[in-house]
């Protein structure tokens, strides 16, 4: 009677399933192991990010210029144009009117028109709601350390 309960065949399927259980359960802590350490997003800036400086005025779009710092004008960078601001500082933009906003690095000089105090990108000024209609906006900028 012994031997019936413990055929070799019972016994085998239990261990199957024990070794399933067991490669789940690995599957499941490597599985979230590695999932914590990759990162699909972008880098944001630090929260902690202080502002040292904010503006209120009129913000443009510029295209196809040299610029300041000697970098070439790439219209798919994150990038802008401030008359005083030192280059390479970063900067959060802020649309007004619908609050959206964009951290942008200076490596221009500029805007040279009276009232506007910031040139953005194409591509910093699509992020902000401001497009190639309207050309210009009301804007919020931080400079951020």
């Amino acid at each position: 009677m012994i031997r019936s309960v413990l055929s070799p065949k019972h016994l085998h399927r239990m261990t199957t399933i024990v070794r399933h259980s067991v490669f789940c359960i690995l599957v499941a802590v490597f599985g979230s192991l590695f999932a914590s350490c990759s990162s699909s997003k972008p880098p944001v800036p630090q929260a902690t990010a202080r502002i040292v400086e904010s503006q209120h005025g009129i913000a443009s779009l510029y295209t196809d210029r040299r610029t300041a710092s000697g970098e070439r004008f790439i219209a798919s960078a994150f990038t802008a144009a401030h008359r005083h601001w030192p280059l390479g500082c970063l900067v959060r933009c802020t649309n007004l009117h619908n609050g959206r906003w964009v951290v942008t690095r200076i490596n221009d000089r500029g805007p040279y028109i009276r009232g506007r105090i910031i040139d953005l990108t194409p591509i910093a000024a699509e992020a902000i709601g401001l497009s190639k209609s309207h050309g210009i906006c009301r804007v919020r900028i931080d400079r951020l350390q």
